[in-house]
């Protein structure tokens, strides 16, 4: 099973940005779709972002539309978030995960980060 590890997050000023990384060992990523969630203090986690094995076909979540990009680098064994324009509520515990579906369903995912902390001050 494929390992991941976030990397990336910090702490940020509102309207500043951050770039996170998810890199994978133990296994090849362009054999896996991809997705980013997060996840605040007593909520659930949610869907931020996700791309498809090619990196063609990309889906983000309304409230980061038109500030975050998901990309990947099937050479180096890497995805990333580029997350601009943060916001106080951008505040979470940011994951990585694999699926081989297209989905914005946590159970569709099978393998996780343990998670890289972002936090955006007002």
């Amino acid at each position: 099973q494929v390992q991941l590890v976030e990397s990336g997050g910090g702490l940020v000023q509102a309207g500043g940005s951050l770039r996170l990384s998810c890199a994978a060992s133990g296994g090849i990523l362009n054999n896996y779709a991809l997705g980013w969630f997060r996840q605040a203090p007593g909520k659930e986690r949610e869907f931020v972002a996700r791309i498809s094995r090619s990196g063609v076909s990309k889906d983000y979540a309304d409230s980061v539309k038109g500030r975050f990009t998901i990309s990947r680098d099937n050479i180096k064994n890497t995805m990333y978030l580029q997350m601009n324009s943060l916001k106080p509520e951008d505040t979470a515990v940011y994951y990585c995960a694999t699926s081989y579906t297209i989905s914005r369903y946590p159970n569709h995912y099978d393998s996780w980060g343990q998670g890289t902390q972002v936090t955006v001050s007002s």
